[in-house]
């Protein structure tokens, strides 16, 4: 039976938003229309997350409720695809039988059959978008080679796969005909970009081939640090459009943890690569993600992790503890951590953080800023700047009074008062 209209539930990462957004284009072009609320469709499709257990959780509380909905005659059918089905199948299938289909991370014309639509091939490059049309992500490559011991992504989206950078320019080309200024760079990796392909990096090519398309901004996500490729932080000092931002993934500083991570490199060498990277664009803001509480951290390598933090002063920080996931390699290991050590190690880290954080926003006042706005609110408008990305980083909230200011548009606003994680404003 071909299901004609679809509301899809796209869950967890931006990367998933992409693999969401190819899907819709694919469906759209063969007649199916996708609703804004589940009752209003015939066919519930889920893309689940299944990185970390909280995502887990959402990911089957939003499948029972399509079930409910289906138990109830509301909707028709329910289709769950996306990393939870890569892990989980079978048992997904025992215990939930009710729903229609299950479907991976690698399934796409699979997906659109059991929907009753055709995968076109030579419309790969299609999406529509779930984001507001003023920014997008592009997705370079698919997989992940790395073996992180807190990781299941391997397991989850396998070898890593460079999108061949020809296909990305036609991608980035539909998306920048859609109206697309913002455009943000993502992977599981974006530092081994190219060398699937040609044995050698590729990214810093494509970010200037990108950059030469006019996009206002362009945006790096997700740099792996070992081996990432310097020379693309020069094309950022040098090129308008490049923002000077980089989300580097560092997740712990202490020599033993991270080589229990298997992250392939030490303290010394972050510290090296972090100052080499400011050296290089001294107008850099960088991004980063910890993990607290990590099977054998003790409190000394804990504080370690308070002290570099405190010192290195990221521009951005994400924090989360550690979760002992069992498709992960270090399911092995012991939990020597309780849950409320854990969470009360990442509060402690954040305050840390909300200090360096509200320092360096402090720096801001006085100065005028190009802001992207994403919403307006009565005589407020909500944006940011070129030092932060979207749903993760600061916001720029402006008072607008009688100016004339658009979603998706750029302005300059005069930066009036800071907090830890805002920027007060006027438009100029």
């Amino acid at each position: 039976m071909k299901t004609h209209k679809v509301f899809l539930l796209s869950l967890g990462c931006s990367k998933n938003t992409v693999d969401s957004e190819r899907l819709m284009a694919q469906a759209e072009a063969s007649g199916i229309i996708f609703t804004e609320q589940a009752d209003e469709a015939d066919t519930i499709l889920i893309n689940t997350c299944g990185f970390i257990a909280d995502a887990k959780e959402e990911s089957i509380t939003e499948t029972l409720a399509a079930i409910d909905k289906k138990t109830e005659g509301v909707i028709q059918r329910v289709y769950v695809m996306g990393c939870l089905t890569e892990l989980y199948r079978i048992e997904l299938h025992e215990e939930m039988p009710e729903v229609d289909g299950f479907f991976g991370t690698r399934e796409l014309p699979e997906v659109l059959a059991a929907l009753g639509a055709e995968y076109r091939k030579e419309i790969y490059d299609r999406r529509s978008l779930l984001t507001p049309p003023h920014f997008a992500y592009l997705k370079i490559a698919e997989g992940c080679n790395r073996t992180c011991s807190f990781c299941s992504i391997p397991k989850i989206r396998g070898r890593y796969k460079s999108q061949p950078p020809k296909q990305l320019l036609r991608e980035a080309a539909l998306l920048k005909a859609s109206g697309v200024k913002e455009l943000n760079i993502i992977a599981q990796d974006i530092s081994l970009y190219g060398y699937d392909l040609e044995g050698k990096t590729l990214l810093n090519n494509l970010v200037l081939q990108l950059s030469d398309m006019a996009f206002d901004w362009i945006r790096l996500f997700y740099a792996y640090p070992l081996n990432f490729p310097l020379e693309v932080i020069d094309s950022m000092r040098e090129r308008e459009n490049i923002c000077n931002y980089l989300d580097i993934p560092l997740q712990h500083c202490n020599s033993r943890i991270l080589q229990s991570m298997n992250r392939g490199i030490n303290k010394r060498d972050t510290i090296h690569l972090i100052e080499t990277i400011r050296d290089k664009n001294p107008d850099i803001r960088l991004r980063t993600t910890m993990i607290a509480g990590y099977p054998g951290e003790t409190r000394e390598e804990f504080e370690e992790l308070l002290q570099f933090v405190e010192e290195t002063r990221f521009d951005r920080l994400g924090c989360f503890p550690y979760c002992h996931e069992e498709h992960a390699p270090s399911y092995s290991f012991e939990e020597t951590i309780s849950e409320e050590e854990k969470r009360d190690r990442v509060a402690e880290l954040m305050e840390v953080q909300e200090r360096v954080s509200e320092e360096k926003n402090q720096m801001f006042e006085g100065k005028e800023l190009k802001v992207l706005i994403d919403q307006i609110e009565e005589h407020i408008a909500i944006g940011r700047t070129e030092y932060d990305a979207p749903e993760v980083d600061n916001e720029c909230i402006l008072k607008i009074d009688d100016k004339a200011v658009t979603v998706g548009s750029f302005c300059i606003a005069r930066i009036t008062d800071t907090t830890a994680f805002e920027l007060h404003g006027n438009v100029v």
